[in-house]
């Protein structure tokens, strides 16, 4: 006789939030959480949105994971999400990690989705999908960033597999659509006519019947390895592509900035980004 493969335990869960208004402020009004995810709400920076903390507590994601998370912003309130560290994918023996989050917010409501980066360890495989669904008057900041293997250790994420893609709609209507896919990343990545060997990817959004009137500042904010566009009417889109440091630390400057001239949010990281 011989033994059969062994089966691996996979994480399976996700969380629902709901923030709300209660007495003229936002409040937490749902939340459902499964393991491997848990949301904590830290204190936020003075005159800064009611923050929720997406965490991990299995501290990354292999082959084989699912989470789900939805969020949603009722009417006229503000909320912030984000994650307390980077999100590491793990090599896969095989399967992919799947990653699903919708968005939902509310008329007159604004939310930030402000996750930091997500380091795709070698031979790792991931298929992500966000959607959003913004009402009438809702505005959006959202950000997401790859990195392609870990630097520090000299890995490059040179086999796997990634297909990432966002769907944004706007009054019920699809507004912006995009995906990333990679099927044979060695060769992806160090095309010159592709990634040019970048080491992060960094993309910025920002939706909201305004949006246009913020591209000038946004193409400043962007530095020399990113650039700012108008892809359809009341979106803007920022992308960095460069090492992952300097990528990193043009997002997180352009963050602070945004959150003052769009929200008029005090100008700063949330408080999760530095310590």
């Amino acid at each position: 006789m011989t033994a059969g493969s062994p089966q691996h335990q996979r994480a399976d869960g996700g969380a629902e939030i709901v923030f709300g208004l209660s007495g003229g402020r936002t409040a937490l009004r749902h939340l459902y959480q499964s393991s491997p995810m848990r949301v904590l709400f830290p204190d936020a920076e003075p005159g800064t949105a009611i923050m929720g903390a997406l965490v991990n507590t299995a501290g990354g994601l292999a082959g084989g994971d699912v989470v789900r998370v939805q969020a949603r912003v009722e009417e006229g309130a503000t909320a912030t999400l984000c994650t307390p560290a980077a999100e590491k994918l793990y090599r896969s023996l095989g399967p992919e990690t799947r990653v699903g989050t919708a968005l939902h917010v509310g008329p007159g409501a604004v939310l930030e989705w402000l996750p930091q980066e997500t380091i795709l360890f070698d031979r790792a495989r991931l298929r992500r999908r966000l959607e959003v669904d913004l009402a009438p008057g809702a505005r959006l900041l959202a950000t997401e960033m790859l990195v392609f293997g870990r630097a520090a250790r000299g890995e490059r994420f040179r086999e796997g597999f990634l297909h990432d893609s966002w769907r944004l709609r706007m009054d019920g209507r699809l507004r912006w659509a995009d995906a990333l896919r990679i099927e044979a990343p060695e060769e992806a990545l160090e095309d010159r006519f592709g990634f040019a060997g970048a080491g992060g990817f960094a993309t910025l959004l920002y939706a909201g019947a305004d949006a246009a009137s913020h591209l000038p500042v946004m193409r400043d904010l962007a530095g020399p390895l990113g650039a700012a566009t108008i892809p359809r009417e009341g979106v803007v889109l920022m992308r960095w592509l460069g090492p992952a440091m300097p990528v990193r630390a043009a997002l997180a400057s352009a963050i602070p900035a945004l959150r003052a001239a769009l929200f008029g949010l005090p100008p700063v990281l949330p408080r999760l980004w530095t310590t």
